[in-house]
């Protein structure tokens, strides 16, 4: 997915939402209102984010190219900042499949919009430096997507307090 191409200047968050299935029905603007309110939430003040909708198919292929993981996977993001710590403007892509979210909906017992906000937090969470890869980061991670999904208006994902995804 090629970079956000708006430019933010301060204070300025420019999210663009590219759908790219035909699994699931989202409104652009629903999603795209949801990594604002993240964003805010992350006290992210300017920001330019890129947010794809994907089908399995298209994730599997992401996935195996950019991680050299085969399968699909629920998100990948790319952190595209550049120079100190992004000159303080957030940049970056998120990569969401809605296949994987209408899937995994049904387990945890909630719909598969509230799983793909889901996973738009999390990518969001990894762009502002959250890390899930240890027990400790991870028992983190949860509780601050717990946080984030409050602030968005939206329950608290289903998952166990340190589980993996």
């Amino acid at each position: 997915m090629p970079p956000a191409s708006g430019r933010a200047s301060p204070g300025a968050v420019i999210v663009e939402v590219s759908d790219r299935q035909r699994v699931l029905r989202v409104a652009p603007r629903w999603i795209g209102g949801i990594a604002r309110r993240a964003l805010r939430a992350e006290g992210i003040a300017a920001a330019e984010l890129g947010l794809m909708l994907v089908d399995d198919r298209r994730m599997a292929a992401l996935h195996e190219r950019w991680l050299g993981i085969p399968g699909p996977t629920d998100v990948i993001t790319f952190d595209l900042a550049t120079g100190p710590a992004g000159r303080g403007l957030l940049r970056g892509d998120i990569v969401v499949s809605t296949e994987t979210a209408r899937r995994e909906a049904g387990g945890f017992g909630w719909t598969p919009r509230r799983e793909l906000a889901y996973y738009v937090v999390h990518g969001i969470l990894h762009l502002t430096g959250h890390d899930d890869l240890s027990p400790a980061g991870r028992r983190a991670m949860r509780a601050r997507e717990r946080a984030v999904m409050r602030a968005c208006g939206l329950p608290p994902p289903p998952r166990a307090r340190g589980a993996r995804r």
